[in-house]
């Protein structure tokens, strides 16, 4: 039995987990859910997943929400480096990836949120909700910049799912405005990813895809 994984592939929690599965050689089988249509809210996928979002993995009898925890699980089969080579890189891609979801990540959704809510709903952006959106990520990034001074990863010396987790934001911040060009060791750090990791660059061009699409269908 196939390992299922719905969710829409102009999703950067998506990307987090197709781009792993890529890396790490697991055949997982994608069920499109399109958010822009309110499939994720259809009593069927709701079934999945009572909040109704995406991605969500269904293997047999087990069903997981959260790109994180989606990553850990699929990992755990693998038996993956990217949990970490040693136990004491694995607590810390742990910290990093709670660090992402509480610190870092939540921002750049509340910035993704406000330009999806104008563009396709004709709803003025929260002002209010921008600039402490745009005040957090600013202090995360500076976090970030003064941890990849010195280093190419976030956790020790090879891709981790520490990077897959942080690097997610930039999968939209150029139509959101998320200020990561302010921060080289960031900027470049996310370039090095690209360039070196194919399923990181396969996975951009993917939302860049969708996203093209849906932007012009709206329009």
């Amino acid at each position: 039995m196939s390992i299922k994984v719905y969710g829409d592939s102009g999703s950067g929690s998506l990307r987090r987990v197709t781009a792993a599965a890529a890396i790490m050689g697991v055949e997982i089988e994608r069920i499109d859910v399109d958010l822009f249509k309110g499939e994720s809210h259809t009593p069927e996928f709701l079934t999945l997943n009572p909040h109704g979002l995406t991605p969500v993995l269904q293997d047999g009898n087990t069903v997981i929400w959260e790109a994180s925890a989606i990553n850990l699980y699929l990992a755990g089969k693998a038996n993956s480096h990217l949990l970490g080579r040693t136990q004491a890189e694995k607590l810390e891609v742990l910290q990093w990836m709670f660090w992402s979801g509480e610190q870092w990540r939540i921002f750049s959704t509340l910035l993704f949120n406000e330009w999806a809510g104008e563009k396709f709903a004709g709803r003025s952006r929260n002002d209010a909700i921008v600039e402490l959106a745009t005040t957090n990520i600013r202090n995360a990034a500076k976090v970030l910049e003064s941890h990849l001074a010195t280093r190419k990863f976030i956790v020790g010396d090879a891709l981790t799912l520490a990077d897959i987790d942080i690097a997610a934001p930039f999968s939209q911040y150029k139509r959101t405005g998320a200020p990561f060009e302010e921060f080289p060791n960031l900027v470049a750090w996310q370039q090095r990813l690209l360039e070196t990791v194919p399923a990181w660059k396969a996975t951009r061009d993917e939302i860049e895809r969708r996203m093209t699409g849906v932007v012009s269908a709206a329009s």
